[in-house]
């Protein structure tokens, strides 16, 4: 199934979904599955942004589950220690410094990461989930350039 180009568009689109992982991995691993670098952007885009209004609407109250149990607890402040290491850009700037965040396709940035700030910091969904896609667009097209640009070279 993998072997079609829906099976790597689907492969792209999960990998695209992973945190840590999510477009800067996804576009680079669908055009090393022989995707056409501009199929992979799109697949990773998408991918980057299905977990998006999950994490806003409910990282909160998983947090708040989390501290309960001992093996959780650090996990979830760290998380937040993760936000609020944001705090002043996002206070600064607002929706363009959750854009910023969003857009540097660096560790430490990215879809999740600006979830989970537009979340502890009360950005409305509305608001959010737009800029985040623009940043995850943004990310996309500076890791694609550099994606396709090794793909000439090569």
């Amino acid at each position: 199934m993998f072997e079609t180009v829906i099976g790597k568009l689907i492969l792209t689109f999960l990998v695209a979904m992973v945190p840590v992982l999510e477009l800067r991995a996804a576009l680079p691993f669908g055009v090393g599955l022989g995707l056409e670098p501009w199929m992979a952007l799109v697949a990773s885009i998408l991918g980057n942004m299905v977990p998006v209004p999950f994490i806003i609407l409910f990282i909160r109250y998983i947090l708040e589950w989390m501290k309960k149990f001992e093996k959780f607890r650090r996990i979830a402040e760290r998380l937040e220690a993760k936000a609020k290491k944001h705090e002043d850009k996002i206070v600064k700037y607002e929706a363009l410094g959750l854009f910023i965040l969003v857009a540097i396709p660096l560790p430490g940035t990215g879809a999740w990461t600006g979830s989970l700030v537009a979340a502890l910091f009360d950005i409305r969904l509305r608001t959010a989930v737009p800029v985040i896609f623009c940043g995850v667009a943004a990310a996309g097209i500076v890791v694609f350039l550099i994606t396709y640009g090794v793909v000439a070279i090569v």
